[in-house]
C-alpha cells in the first residue's frame, strides 16, 4: 500500500492507543497482528515475539522483505494482545473478530482499527456485540477501538462468527468458496464467458494464473481430455483449500488420472515455464483502484511460462488496453468474443 493511503493510517492508528497510555505492552511481546501489513508504523514498533497472519501473498512477501516472520494461518495459541486490520467484506471481519476472540488470553485485549470511510463505526459496533463494551478514540481519519481484559464473548455469535470463515458450497453445490473471496458467492460473469468458449482441444501441462477457488481449472479439466497436469497459482491463501477441494472433485468426476498443484503464489513474481496452455482471469484492482499493470504482469508472466507453441486464454474487461502488452509479448494475438462488458484473448506462440 501506497504511503498516505486509508490503510496506511488504519495501520498507523492501530498503535495510537499504545502511544497515548490507554493501553500498554505486554512485558513479553506476546502479541498476534491478524492481516497484519508492512509499513512504517509496524517496523518502528516491532518487539521480539510478535506473531503476524497474512493470508495475501504479496502482502506477506513485503512483511518478509521487511524481516519479519509470517504466516497465512492463525496459530494455536493465545496471546494477551491480538491486533486486527478488518477487511471491507462485513462477514468476514466479523469471522475476523471470532478468531480473534478465540486467540486473545483470558485476561488480553483485541484491538482494531478501521478508516471512517471503510466502515468504521460498524466494525466497532460488531465488535460490542461480540465482545461487550469496547473504548475508542479517532486518529488519521480512522477509528481505533478495544475490548476489556475478562471479557468472554456472547457465545452463540462467537460460534456462529467463526463459521463464517467455513467453506461453503455454491453453485447449486457444483464448487465450494468462503467469504471474502473475489466473487465468493458466484461464478463470476468475466470467468463465465472465458470458460464457455475454451477450446475442447487444450492438452498436456496448464495453468491457471489468478486460480480463486479453481472453477477455470475444473472448467478446463472437465472439458479437455488431453490435458495432464494443472497447476493452479493463487495469491490469496484462504483460497486454496477450497481449490484443492473443487479441483479434486474434478478429477474425480473426470475419471482420468490428472497431477495437480495449487500454489499460494504471486503470479507477478514469475511461475515455473514449461506449459502448453495458460488460462486466467487476472486481477485489474486492488482496494477499489484500477491496476491494470497486474494484468499486464500476468501475460508477460504467461508468455515466459509456456512452451513455444503454447497458447495463452485470458478474459479482461472491455476497456483495458492489454493489446499493446500482448501484441509485444505474443506473435499471434486475436480477440475470440466479447459480452457483458468483457473480451476473451487468445495469444500463440510467446516471443522470446
Amino acid at each position: 500500500m501506497s504511503a498516505g493511503s486509508a490503510s496506511d493510517a488504519a495501520l498507523e492508528a492501530l498503535f495510537v492507543p499504545f502511544s497515548t497510555g490507554d493501553l500498554a505492552w505486554p512485558a513479553s511481546g506476546d502479541v498476534l497482528i491478524l492481516r497484519a501489513r508492512d509499513g512504517f508504523a509496524l517496523r518502528e514498533r516491532r518487539r521480539p515475539g510478535w506473531v503476524l497472519q497474512q493470508s495475501f501473498k504479496p502482502a506477506a512477501d513485503a512483511l518478509a522483505r521487511s524481516g519479519f516472520a509470517v504466516s497465512a494461518d492463525i496459530p494455536e495459541a493465545r496471546f494477551r494482545v491480538v491486533m486486527v486490520l478488518p477487511t471491507r467484506q462485513r462477514e468476514e471481519t466479523r469471522a475476523l473478530f471470532a478468531q480473534a476472540m478465540a486467540h486473545v488470553a483470558s485476561d488480553g485485549i483485541v484491538v482494531a482499527a478501521v478508516p471512517n470511510a471503510e466502515g468504521a463505526k460498524t466494525a466497532e459496533a460488531d465488535l460490542a456485540l461480540l465482545a461487550g463494551r469496547v473504548s475508542n478514540l479517532s486518529k488519521h481519519k480512522c477509528r481505533v477501538f478495544w475490548t476489556h481484559p475478562g471479557v468472554a464473548p456472547d457465545a452463540s455469535l462467537f460460534a456462529a462468527w467463526r463459521a463464517l470463515d467455513d467453506a461453503l458450497p455454491i453453485d447449486g453445490g457444483r464448487f465450494v468458496s468462503r467469504r471474502g473471496l473475489f466473487a465468493w458467492d458466484r461464478i463470476d460473469i468475466a470467468s463465465a464467458l472465458l470458460a464457455s468458449v475454451l477450446p475442447v482441444d487444450l492438452a498436456g501441462r496448464v495453468a491457471d494464473l489468478g486460480a480463486g477457488f479453481g472453477y477455470l481449472a475444473c472448467r478446463v479439466i472437465a472439458g479437455n481430455p488431453q490435458v495432464t497436469a494443472v497447476d493452479l497459482y493463487e495469491a490469496e491463501g484462504r483460497a486454496i483449500e477450497p481449490a484443492r477441494q473443487n479441483v479434486a472433485a474434478a478429477v474425480a468426476a473426470a475419471g482420468r488420472s490428472l497431477a495437480t498443484q495449487v500454489h499460494w503464489h504471486d503470479v507477478t513474481q514469475g511461475i515455473d515455464g514449461g506449459y502448453d496452455a495458460i488460462v486466467s482471469n487476472p486481477p485489474f484492482h486492488q482496494g477499489r483502484a484500477d491496476q491494470p499493470e497486474l494484468g499486464r504482469a500476468f501475460i508477460a508472466v504467461a508468455a515466459r511460462a509456456l512452451s513455444p507453441r503454447g497458447r495463452f486464454w485470458m478474459v479482461a474487461n472491455r476497456h483495458l488496453a492489454y493489446e499493446a502488452t500482448l501484441d509485444a509479448c505474443f506473435t499471434h494475438v486475436r480477440t475470440v468474443a466479447e459480452r457483458d462488458g468483457f473480451k476473451v484473448i487468445e495469444a500463440k506462440e510467446p516471443r522470446r
